[in-house]
C-alpha cells in the first residue's frame, strides 16, 4: 500500500465523519471517538506554569487504562460513545487489547480548565508488569507527579510497592487513589489503612474513585492541577529533549516520544543524540491528542512526538538526551542502556525466511538485544535478550501478529558469569558454556544472577509460598504482616522476601505462584547481582550425537529431574527410525538419564512356512546386522515440528 493512497483514504474518512478518526497505527478494529478539537494547538499558549506532567503507576490489572479513558473523556479529548464506554484508548497494540494489559508507555495531552486557566495535562500511561519496571522508571523521569492507583478490592500488591519507591526516589509528588470502589468486594477503609502503614500516606489525601462509572474521577483531575508541581524550563536555553519511548511507522521510520526540558524544537531543526552521536533532521513535530496532532513547535515542559527519518528502532535508546547539532548539552542523569535479563534463540520455521525475520526484529526492536547465531539443527537465527519472560512472550506475539512471522523460540536462559584463572566471561548461550567437570577448562567458579524477590500473599497461603520458594533454591527468607499487625484477621496479608536465582523464575515459577495461591499472590523482583553456584551444562544426545539447540544450564540439585523429564519429552516427539535410537541426557561425560526409541521392524519371517527353525534365525540375524550397520552410520534429524512441540512447553 502506498503512503499517498493511505493518506488520501484517511482524508476522505475525516471529511465524511468529522467526529470519528481511525488511527493509522492501531492494529485492532476498534474505533476511537475523538472530540471535535482544533486542527492544531498553539503550544506557545501553554507556558510551564500551566503544564502538568504525570503518570499513572500501579500493579498490573488495577485499572490504569480505564482511568486513562475516563480522564480523556472528562477533558473532552475523546467523546463518550453512545454505545458504551471507550476501552483501552491508549493501548494501541493488538497484544495489549487481547491480553488487557499495557506493555509499552503511551502519552496523551489533554486540555483542562481549572482556576480560570486552560491547563495542559500530559499523561504518560506506563506498563504495570514487573518485566517493564525499567521502562516505568525512565518514563517517570519525564514527570513531576504520579497517580498511585490501588485496587480497593485487592489492596497493595508487590508492584505497587516497587513503583512507589521508584517514584519517591525521583522526587515525584504522589497522589494516592483507590479505584474500583463500586465492586461489592471493595474495602476502601481497610486498604486506606494499608496505604498508611505501608507508605506513610495520610488517609485524608487519598481519593476514592470508580473509573468504570466515572465516580470521583473529576477530583483526580483537580488534584493533578493543585498538587503536582509544574515543570521548569527556559525557552532561551539550548535545546534539551528527553526521549522516554519510541514506536515504528513503516512510512516515516521511528517516531520518538520526547519531553522538552529546555529550549524549543521545530520542524526543520537538526538534532543529535548524546548517546549514539548520530544526527537527524526533524520532519514532523506534534503532540498525542490522543492521536498524532502536528504542531508548529514544542516548548519547555511539554511532551510530544518527533519524526526525524530515524530508520531503525535500534537507533532510539529510551532515556537518551537529544540536543541541537553544534550546541551540546549535559545528558539527563542516570541513563543506561536496557539490561537484558532473559535470553532466547529465535529461528524461522522455514530457513528461507531468515532475512524477513531479521528485518521484522529490527522493526519491532524495543529494549531487545540482537545477535546473529546459527544452529546445526535449526539453521540461521538470532539470539535475543529480553527484559523478562512476559516481554519475550509479547515480542513473539508481535512478530506473529504484526509481521506474519512463523518462528521457533528456544528455552529461555539467563546470562552467567564464568570466572577463569585469567579472565571473566559473560555467557548467555548454553552451547558456549564450558564443561566445569573438566580440569583442563581452567574454570575457577561459575556465578549466576540472583534477584531480591517480594511476594504479597494472604496469610493462609504463606506455607505454600515458602515451600515453593525453597523448591526453587530460595535463600534469606523473611516475612512480615502488611495489614498493620492485624494477624487475627483471616484475610491478613503478609509480604515474603527472599533471594532467588533468576534462572528459577524464568521457567514456571510465576504459574506455580498463581496456582498455589489460588491467584491471590503478587510477585515483584529487582536485580540482586551475582552469586557463586554449582552449575553445569546438560546436553542431549541422539544416537550419540549432541543436539546443540537443546543444551541447558542446570544446577546440580536439579540434574536428575530435568534430565529425566526432557528425555521423556524427546522420546514422545521423535519419530521412530529403522534402527534403535538411544536418547541420553549427559552432564560432562556422565549420562544422567536415558530413554530408548525402539526401531521399526519388518516381519522378515512372514513368508517362511515350515522347514528348520534355523531358516528363520538366519533371516532375523541378517536383519539385526543391517540395523547395527544403520545405527553406526545413520543420523537422526529432529524435525521442526518436534522442536516446536518440545520448546512450546516448559522444560522444568
Amino acid at each position: 500500500m502506498l503512503p499517498g493512497w493511505r493518506h488520501a483514504c484517511l482524508k476522505i474518512l475525516l471529511r465524511s465523519q468529522p467526529v470519528r478518526r481511525s488511527t493509522s497505527r492501531q492494529l485492532s478494529s476498534t474505533t476511537i471517538c475523538l472530540a471535535a478539537t482544533p486542527k492544531s494547538l498553539r503550544m506557545e499558549e501553554f507556558p510551564c506554569e500551566v503544564i502538568r506532567n504525570f503518570s499513572i503507576i500501579a500493579h498490573i490489572d488495577h485499572g490504569k487504562s480505564t482511568l486513562a479513558d475516563r480522564l480523556l473523556e472528562l477533558t473532552g479529548t475523546i467523546e463518550t460513545k453512545s454505545t458504551g464506554l471507550n476501552q483501552q484508548v491508549l493501548d494501541k497494540l493488538k497484544v495489549e487489547r487481547e491480553r488487557g494489559i499495557t506493555v509499552k508507555a503511551q502519552t496523551a495531552s489533554m486540555i483542562y480548565m481549572a482556576h480560570g486557566k486552560q491547563h495542559l495535562l500530559n499523561l504518560i500511561d506506563t506498563p504495570g508488569h514487573v518485566d517493564f519496571a525499567w521502562e516505568v522508571s525512565r518514563s517517570m523521569a519525564a514527570c513531576q507527579g504520579a497517580v498511585l492507583l490501588v485496587d480497593a478490592s485487592q489492596g497493595v500488591q508487590a508492584q505497587s510497592i516497587s513503583v512507589f519507591h521508584v517514584a519517591k526516589e525521583r522526587g515525584l509528588k504522589i497522589i494516592p487513589v483507590l479505584s474500583k470502589i463500586d465492586l461489592p468486594a471493595s474495602q476502601p477503609e481497610r486498604i486506606a489503612a494499608q496505604l498508611q502503614s505501608t507508605f506513610g500516606i495520610d488517609p485524608s489525601e487519598i481519593l476514592y474513585i470508580s473509573a468504570k462509572t466515572g465516580k470521583g474521577v473529576e477530583g483526580v483531575l483537580q488534584a493533578i492541577v493543585d498538587r503536582i508541581p509544574s515543570p521548569s524550563g527556559n525557552t532561551h536555553s539550548p535545546l534539551k529533549a528527553f526521549m522516554f519511548d519510541s514506536l515504528y511507522d513503516r512510512y516515516r521510520g521511528v517516531i520518538s516520544l520526547v519531553s522538552i526540558q529546555d529550549g524549543i524544537i521545530q520542524k526543520g531543526d537538526k538534532i543529535a543524540s548524546c548517546y549514539t552521536r548520530r544526527k537527524y533532521e526533524i520532519t514532523e513535530v506534534g503532540v498525542m491528542h490522543p492521536e498524532e496532532m502536528p504542531t508548529s513547535s514544542l516548548q519547555p515542559g511539554q511532551v510530544g512526538y518527533i519524526a526525524c527519518n530515524m530508520k531503525e528502532s535500534s537507533e532510539a535508546h529510551i532515556g537518551d538526551t537529544l540536543h541541537r547539532v553544534g550546541v551540546p548539552v549535559d545528558p539527563m542523569p542516570g541513563f543506561q542502556p536496557s539490561k537484558a535479563m532473559v535470553y532466547a534463540g529465535v529461528f524461522p520455521v522455514d530457513s528461507n525466511d531468515f532475512i524477513k525475520l531479521e528485518e521484522s526484529i529490527k522493526r519491532a526492536y524495543r529494549s531487545v538485544t540482537v545477535q546473529r547465531e546459527s544452529s546445526t539443527a535449526l539453521g540461521q537465527g538470532c539470539r535475543l535478550g529480553f527484559l523478562g519472560t512476559l516481554h519475550m512472550d509479547v515480542f513473539r506475539q508481535r512478530l506473529e501478529d504484526e509481521y506474519d512471522a512463523s518462528i521457533i523460540i528456544t528455552a529461555p536462559t539467563v546470562p552467567y558469569k564464568v570466572v577463569y584463572k585469567d579472565r571473566t566471561v559473560m555467557i548467555s548461550n548454553p552451547t558456549e558454556f564450558p564443561d566445569t567437570s573438566d580440569t583442563a577448562s581452567q574454570v575457577k567458579v561459575v556465578q549466576e544472577p540472583v534477584v531480591n524477590a517480594s511476594i504479597i500473599v494472604p496469610e493462609e497461603y504463606l506455607g505454600e509460598m515458602m515451600t515453593l520458594c525453597f523448591a526453587h533454591r530460595a535463600e534469606n527468607l523473611d516475612h512480615r504482616y502488611l495489614d498493620s499487625g492485624s494477624t487475627s484477621e483471616a484475610s491478613a496479608r503478609t509480604i515474603l522476601t527472599c533471594t532467588l536465582p533468576l534462572s528459577e523464575i524464568v521457567t514456571d515459577f510465576f504459574d506455580q505462584l498463581k496456582s498455589r495461591s489460588s491467584g491471590y499472590a503478587s510477585f515483584d523482583y529487582e536485580d540482586g547481582g551475582y552469586q557463586t553456584s554449582d552449575l553445569s551444562k546438560m546436553v542431549f544426545l541422539l544416537n550419540g550425537k549432541p543436539v546443540d539447540a537443546l543444551a541447558l544450564i542446570v544446577h546440580r540439585s536439579a540434574q536428575q529431574e530435568v534430565g529425566r523429564k526432557w528425555v521423556q519429552k524427546l522420546h514422545k516427539v521423535i519419530p521412530r527410525q529403522l534402527f534403535e535410537v538411544p536418547i541420553q541426557a549427559a552432564v560432562g561425560k556422565k549420562i544422567i538419564a536415558r530413554e530408548t526409541l525402539s526401531a521399526m521392524r519388518a516381519d522378515v519371517t512372514a513368508g517362511l512356512y515350515g522347514g528348520h527353525y534355523e531358516r528363520k534365525l538366519k533371516h532375523l540375524e541378517n536383519q539385526k546386522e543391517s540395523k547395527r550397520k544403520m545405527k553406526r552410520i545413520g543420523s537422526v534429524d529432529l524435525p521442526q515440528e518436534a522442536f516446536f512441540n518440545i520448546l512450546s512447553t516448559k522444560g522444568k
